[in-house]
């Protein structure tokens, strides 16, 4: 189980990294994603316990208060209940991606998913990584395989001219860095985003 974990967490981080480049490479800061339905469903049983496991230790006191305080202002009725929910929604996502080390930069619409992303919610629903699988590794063969031709090809005429050595040397570079930094993902070992700082460990 720790195995399949670690690897969804590779293949989602992967994704992000290098197929979806540009893109905010987060799911925890949407409407639509897990941190906020924890926290949807804390306000509606009146229980703060499922959204606790979303932040660090040492941030549970914040949002306990936090959370006291939206329960307490969601009584004044629907306007101060939305507020409320959207406030404390806002606050625990910006303290969860700070335990990950990662900037907030506010909520983003329920929609605004990374493909990849999507696919490892839906493999770990489904109790199946091969689709996820699939997406990355189709993603990663084409990257290289572009890469590589244009490498090769620039290859044959390196020393017809200075321009043309420089051509080869450009796509050199980006072939060499791109399988390089895949494979320093798929050797690593560390956690994504502070993960350990996420479970308490020093």
């Amino acid at each position: 189980m720790k195995s399949g974990r670690r690897f969804i967490q590779f293949a989602v981080f992967f994704a992000c990294l290098f197929i979806f480049a540009g893109t905010s490479g987060a799911h925890c800061d949407t409407l639509g994603g897990p941190v906020v339905g924890a926290a949807r469903t804390a306000l509606e049983s009146g229980d703060v316990t499922p959204v606790l496991k979303w932040v660090r230790k040492d941030d549970e006191p914040e949002i306990i208060s936090h959370f006291k305080r939206t329960l307490k202002v969601r009584k004044q009725g629907p306007d101060a209940k939305e507020l409320a929910d959207m406030y404390f929604f806002e606050t625990l996502v910006r303290v969860h991606r700070a335990g990950e080390g990662a900037p907030y930069t506010g909520l983003k619409p329920a929609g605004a998913v990374e493909p990849a992303v999507l696919q490892a919610d839906r493999a770990l629903e489904g109790g199946s990584a091969d689709k996820l699988v699939g997406l990355v590794t189709d993603a990663v063969k084409e990257g290289i395989h572009k890469r590589f031709q244009r490498a090769h090809e620039t290859m044959k005429h390196a020393d017809d001219s200075v321009a043309q050595g420089r051509d080869f040397v450009e796509a050199y570079v980006d072939l060499t860095h791109y399988v390089e930094r895949l494979h320093m993902l798929a050797e690593a070992h560390e956690p994504h985003h502070g993960e350990e700082k996420m479970h308490g460990h020093e």
